[in-house]
């Protein structure tokens, strides 16, 4: 690397760094974000509104009714009245349990217990959830022996034993807070160097495009470098996310990503032409990027039309890297193949963001 073109990376580093503000943004409010996102976002339903109905003498049912209650699946909703529905159109209730008038004790000695659950699928996704939890209870308190079936299921869960939805979660979190503040503080920086008027300084500078173009990536694939270490340390201490894989796996994984972020971000800067616009393209790509990444949902859900839109997102290859190194220790298929297509895709967004460049001095 010549004199030149390492002064312009350490005066890049200097500009971005000496605001204060700036290096709240770029190393506390990542931390801020994982903490919030990792605690805020989960596919778990939990204290469900419960009310359960039945006969106040009724032993057995008072203590079926406190299995449900004891777990932190439901909250106790207190019957209102003998009207069940009533309770959940309300919206006071998420669910109602009815009991058999004649008691839960009869019933179950005559093997004719009926138990009736009402929903509210107003909310499909937690009127399932709501279904669920109410049969596993029912299941584990049935009493009798019951005739054994032709099968013995025997369930052996891999990599998340005890299936929280933070260790599932947390690593696409961490995926999307580095795209975030790699690509939106790479493309306002080229962009704020043409609001300011000082573009034209940096052309009349003896360097060589693709040297102006290096001495504007480099910066910031360091700062996401440093940002992935800062990120992967409040996700493991702060939500137990496990690394199971080796650190060089991680490292370069990152580092690919971050170079096609940054390189993503110097693309919007050449279609810019000021810091606003540099944020709305920004923001433009991320959020669908975000929602096609399989951070939330699989992406095979998805349409066949969107599917092929969301092969060519950056975001999702980094999320599979990130869960399969974490959780899983790192596969080399999965770590090779997915690493390749980034690296192509820095290849290209490189070529044609140099390309971009090129037409804008010119």
């Amino acid at each position: 690397m010549n004199r030149t073109l390492n002064a312009f990376i350490k005066k890049e580093l200097a500009q971005t760094l000496r605001d204060p503000r700036m290096r709240v943004i770029l190393f506390v409010l990542p931390m801020v974000q994982m903490t919030l996102f990792g605690f805020a976002i989960s596919t778990e339903i939990k204290r469900l509104k419960l009310a359960v109905f039945h006969d106040p003498g009724d032993r057995a049912a008072r203590q079926l009714t406190e299995r449900f209650y004891s777990a932190d699946w439901f909250l106790r909703v207190e019957p209102e009245g003998d009207d069940p529905l009533r309770l959940v159109r309300s919206g006071r209730a998420d669910a109602a349990l009815v009991i058999p008038a004649e008691g839960l004790t009869r019933s179950l000695a005559r093997r004719e217990a009926t138990v009736q659950l009402i929903l509210d699928a107003s909310n499909a996704t937690k009127a399932r959830v709501a279904e669920s939890y109410v049969s596993k209870i029912l299941a584990t308190a049935r009493r009798g022996p019951e005739p054994p079936g032709p099968f013995q299921l025997d369930v052996r869960v891999l990599y998340n034993p005890t299936m929280e939805s933070s260790v599932f979660l947390v690593p696409g979190v961490m995926s999307m807070i580095l795209c975030l503040v790699t690509i939106i503080l790479t493309s306002m920086s080229m962009s704020k160097e043409k609001e300011r008027g000082t573009f034209e300084m940096i052309i009349s500078a003896p360097l060589e495009n693709w040297e102006i173009l290096l001495g504007k990536t480099v910066p910031f694939v360091l700062i996401g470098m440093l940002d992935t270490v800062l990120i992967l340390l409040a996700g493991t201490l702060l939500f137990d996310v496990p690394v199971r894989g080796e650190l060089w796996k991680l490292l370069l994984a990152a580092f690919v990503f971050v170079v096609t972020t940054v390189t993503i971000g110097i693309l919007i800067s050449t279609i810019s032409k000021n810091q606003q616009q540099s944020m709305l393209g920004s923001f433009l790509f991320v959020f669908p990027a975000t929602l096609m990444s399989g951070i939330m949902f699989p992406v095979e859900n998805m349409p066949k039309t969107i599917i092929v839109v969301a092969y060519l997102n950056p975001l999702k290859y980094f999320v599979t890297l990130l869960r399969n190194i974490l959780l899983k220790g790192g596969d080399p298929w999965v770590l090779w193949s997915n690493i390749g297509v980034l690296l192509l895709m820095a290849v290209a967004t490189t070529a044609l963001s140099f390309r971009r460049f090129h037409q804008t001095l010119n």
